[in-house]
């Protein structure tokens, strides 16, 4: 589990105070997420959400802000035309943790700029940071099926 999940083993551990709680947990993440139908994105929709990330990109120019916020809820719309169910966001960072453990740091970390940046606390270069965070998972996201990973793992 420590290999699969990496920081998020870590993470887990700490959370838990112990190897066999947080092994626990993320073993019944994995049993939650198993039951999920998670498909991969048609090629259509990996045009449009890339088309949608260009745009973000290129907004980010003008308005770091607008483009960091859109950002975030980009992620959301991606992940439920991937399958997976709406939910808080401590919910979806422990089902997305299950294939998609070393980017879903990125995503924690771009969130918490995001909600900084609500509060009027974070910079651009801060912002900047974000959308290199949302773009890691975002490009993990649109890529290659869950199914696919899990047998090569």
């Amino acid at each position: 589990m420590r290999s699969r999940f990496g920081p998020e083993y870590e993470r887990a551990v700490e959370e838990r105070g112990g190897s066999r709680a947080a092994e626990a947990q993320l073993a019944e993440r994995e049993k939650r997420v198993r039951h999920y139908r998670l498909t991969a994105l048609g090629a259509e929709e990996r045009q449009r959400f890339a088309l949608a990330w260009r745009k973000l990109q290129a907004q980010f120019v003008d308005n770091p802000k607008a483009a960091t916020t859109e950002a975030d809820a980009l992620i959301g719309r991606v992940m439920s035309a991937r399958g997976y169910p709406e939910g808080e966001f401590d919910r979806r960072l422990e089902d997305l943790s299950v294939d998609h453990a070393e980017a879903v740091q990125n995503y924690r970390a771009a969130h918490e700029v995001a909600l900084r940046h609500a509060r009027g606390e974070a910079g651009t270069e801060d912002m900047r940071q974000a959308m290199i965070g949302y773009r890691t998972l975002f490009d993990d996201l649109v890529g290659e099926a869950p199914e696919t990973r899990r047998l090569a793992s």
